[in-house]
C-alpha cells in the first residue's frame, strides 16, 4: 500500500474525473491532472464492478495495482495526480496465481511502465 501522503482523497477524484486527461494503455487507463506546488506525487487505484462482481478479486487487483507503483514512485514528477482504472479483462491478465510462464504482476507493471513513459514525454 502507498503511504497516506501519496493517496488521493474522494473530492480530488472527483476533480480529475471533470477536468483531467487520459492516457491509455490496452488494459489500463490513467486520468490525470498536474497541481503546481505539490509536494509528492499522488495516485489510486480503481476497479469498476464490469471487472468483476467479487470485492476480494477486485481488492487483489489494486493490492497488485499500489504495489507496482509502489516501486516506481521516486521517479514520478512530483506535480503529478492521477487515477488508475482498470479495464473489463484485468483480472484475466492481472489476477491469478504467478506460475512459471505467467506472472500478472509482471504484466501489470509493464502496462504502468506503458503509461508512465507516455506521462514522461
Amino acid at each position: 500500500m502507498l503511504s497516506k501522503k501519496n493517496r488521493l482523497n474522494k473530492a480530488t477524484v472527483d476533480q480529475i474525473f471533470k477536468t483531467g486527461r487520459f492516457l491509455n494503455s490496452p488494459n489500463l487507463t490513467f486520468k490525470y491532472i498536474l497541481i503546481k506546488d505539490q509536494k509528492n506525487p499522488t495516485f489510486s487505484f480503481i476497479t469498476p464492478k464490469t471487472s468483476s462482481k467479487s470485492a476480494v478479486k477486485r481488492n487483489l487487483l489494486r493490492r497488485r495495482g499500489y504495489a507496482v507503483l509502489k516501486n516506481k514512485i521516486s521517479s514520478l514528477p512530483l506535480n503529478t495526480t492521477g487515477v488508475f482504472l482498470f479495464d473489463k479483462k484485468s483480472l484475466a491478465l492481472f489476477g491469478g496465481l504467478k506460475k512459471k510462464n505467467y506472472n500478472p504482476s509482471l504484466n501489470l507493471e509493464t502496462e504502468i511502465d506503458i503509461i508512465l513513459n507516455k506521462l514522461k514525454k
